[in-house]
């Protein structure tokens, strides 16, 4: 599969650069994110802006983060958690595509999931790593 990171590369530039970060998000926040072209199995954004959401799931203070990515496909399996949004919609959470971002990558907020969906995240995180 071809990885356009030229193009990547130009707007990781103008996010760097830009200094935009978000006044506030906190944990249990969905943000649509740029999170860019990336190697091999490790999930992509997608469009124009390689953009994707993503879950907050620990913030260590205002400039970074660590986010679980999601996706609008129901999936199965060890390394998935699918959960009901506000909107009806099925989103899941990808377990195995956890990582830490800075807050430059955080678009726009697009809803929060609730606390009881938080904790059975978290919880089936742990179940996954063996925590």
């Amino acid at each position: 599969m071809y990885k356009d990171y030229i193009e990547w590369m130009k707007i990781k530039k103008e996010i760097n650069n830009s200094n935009l970060r978000p006044l506030w998000y906190r944990e249990r926040d969905i943000w649509m994110c740029n999170l860019g072209e990336n190697m091999g199995f490790e999930e992509d954004g997608k469009g124009k802006k390689f953009v994707r959401p993503v879950l907050v799931l620990k913030k260590f203070n205002r400039n970074f983060c660590i986010a679980i990515s999601l996706s609008s496909i129901n999936r199965e399996g060890k390394y998935y958690y699918s959960f009901n949004g506000k909107s009806g919609k099925i989103s899941t959470a990808l377990l195995s595509q956890i990582r830490c971002i800075d807050s430059l990558r955080l678009r726009h907020k697009m809803g929060k999931v609730s606390q009881k969906t938080f904790i059975q995240i978290k919880q089936k995180i742990k179940e996954t790593l063996n925590l």
